[in-house]
């Protein structure tokens, strides 16, 4: 059986040039490791660095012949173009069997097979195990696949869920990714993006929290079936830290990837991984810098035991904190309990007296339903006062598999529909107080507002050269932004249903 593993044309965000949107996405050589060591046949096809269009993608297809083609999705926003994917391999031929995996096929199971002639499964959360697995049971045929866990296909006009499988209890099992299949000379080029040499790696998969608006702890939670219903559990589990290292050597040495962005939902839960990992990188001197997303009060917890420090030197040169907001009753409202803003304050000032030279991103999140233009500007000032480096403020948006989307279309505050909209930039729900255009309009102006001379100047003047090369790619990002915002408003010929996103050049080629 030959398989095909693709992630198709897309648009890309505007603020990042075509070369930053270039990294390495985590599933494609984990997933063809795992189907390659089960005997299978597996080519991975990642059109965006090798500017493959919907005209050569065909083309492709039509040559290689696979009984199998397979795309997955994390962003709700980008589904329609695994669809398009689909819908494309059943033109060629009728007899290639789809499958869709990622978090959007996975919490919007029921939506994309309902009246969907062209995707034949979906592989439910993890996908190392269950794939393989799915194709075996094609291979046997007779309706084995029915037996396998983890999966949802339809069958004439019903769909059908089978039990959830168990997560993959140690990640060390997992085969090496298959880094070979795919061209790894062409991630992470930007000049000033995660730079030099970026690429993408995990950790953990997972995390310890559960926040309302957040669909990746969902996606590796823990599933159970109790009375019919499946329930969810966060869950958090890390490869060890040899096996972590083993990656980065084959990363570094034998790729020239020295800039890593750690995917890990939050990287800093376990404080013994992170010193024996921070002790194993500085022994190994591979001369990486790297980033990674973390809790702020867990940032706290390793500075007191001495581990903070060791992380930074060992490379880590760029944290990202999800502050959220300024306010502690609206942390709480989205599941963050163990946030306060004055824990937010202490790391941040840390950061900015003692390790100067690590690049302090916040993200923050506007348009909650109880939103005004007093609390909008609370945020812009909270960022002030932490003095980060940059804070990107981003619409509250709903996607599947969040308890903000029960919440949302329950109570009917979705107004755009669309996910092709649900671009982390482009409100698809008001406020109580404020309508969509009305938050849009204040997200640009909070970035705006947040940007001065003397915010730039000390940036741009900085020690560390990531940083520098940071202030002038973020400088860079707010410039595009607003005429990207000024564009869509004023031209009456603008793609709407495309707010914010790029169409290259080579798309339809």
């Amino acid at each position: 059986m030959k398989v095909l593993l693709v992630q198709p044309p897309r648009y890309y965000w505007p603020f990042i040039s075509e070369g930053d949107n270039y990294l390495l996405p985590q599933a494609l050589p984990y997933l063809a490791g795992a189907v390659r060591e089960k005997g299978y046949e597996v080519k991975v096809i990642d059109c965006l660095p090798e500017k493959i269009g919907w005209e050569s993608l065909a083309k492709i297809i039509s040559e290689e012949k696979p009984q199998v083609v397979a795309a997955g999705e994390s962003h709700a926003l980008y589904a329609h173009e695994a669809n398009r994917l689909f819908r494309l391999a059943k033109e060629i031929d009728p007899k290639i069997i789809t499958v869709a995996g990622g978090v959007h096929f996975t919490n919007y199971a029921d939506g994309s097979l309902a009246g969907n002639r062209d995707l034949d499964y979906i592989v439910v959360g993890e996908g190392e195990a269950t794939f393989p697995a799915l194709l075996e049971g094609l291979a046997e045929g007779d309706g084995h696949h029915q037996e396998i866990p983890g999966i949802a296909f339809r069958e004439e006009d019903k769909i059908f869920h089978t039990p959830p499988r168990a997560l993959i209890p140690d990640l060390d099992q997992l085969p090496l990714p298959a880094y070979d299949l795919l061209p790894m000379d062409l991630y992470g080029k930007s000049r000033l993006l995660f730079s030099p040499g970026g690429t993408t790696i995990h950790h953990s998969r997972g995390c310890v929290s559960q926040c309302k608006f957040c669909v990746w702890w969902v996606q590796m939670a823990e599933r159970t079936e109790q009375n019919g219903q499946i329930v969810l559990n966060p869950k958090w589990r890390t490869k060890s830290v040899e096996r972590t290292i083993s990656e980065i050597e084959i990363l570094s040495r034998k790729y020239r990837k020295n800039c890593l962005v750690f995917t890990d939902d939050t990287w800093n839960v376990d404080p013994q991984w992170n010193e024996t990992f921070a002790e194993a990188l500085i022994r190994e001197n591979l001369g990486i810098k790297w980033f990674a997303f973390m809790r702020a009060d867990f940032i706290l917890r390793d500075e007191q035991e001495g581990i903070f420090e060791k992380m930074v030197r060992s490379g880590l040169s760029h944290v990202c904190i999800g502050v959220e907001r300024a306010e502690d009753d609206q942390l709480k409202d989205f599941g963050k309990n163990f946030y306060s803003a004055d824990k937010t304050r202490r790391c941040f000032e840390l950061l900015r007296r003692k390790y100067p030279s690590v690049f302090r991103q916040a993200t923050f999140i506007v348009g909650t339903r109880e939103e005004t233009r007093e609390s909008m500007q609370s945020q812009l000032e909270f960022a002030k006062e932490l003095k980060a480096d940059y804070p990107a403020f981003h619409p509250l948006t709903p996607v599947p598999g969040t308890e903000l989307w029960e919440e949302a279309n329950h109570n009917g505050w979705i107004e755009v529909k669309d996910f092709r909209s649900y671009d982390w930039m482009t409100p698809v729900m008001s406020s109580r107080f404020l309508t969509r255009p009305e938050i849009e309009r204040g997200l640009l102006e909070l970035n705006w507002r947040f940007v001065r001379a003397s915010w730039l100047l000390k940036g741009l003047f900085s020690r560390g050269a990531y940083k520098r090369n940071l202030y002038l790619w973020w400088i860079w990002v707010v410039l595009k932004l607003s005429w990207n915002s000024f564009w869509q408003r004023f031209n009456p010929f603008s793609r709407k249903e495309f707010t914010g996103l790029k169409k290259p050049a080579w798309y339809d080629d």
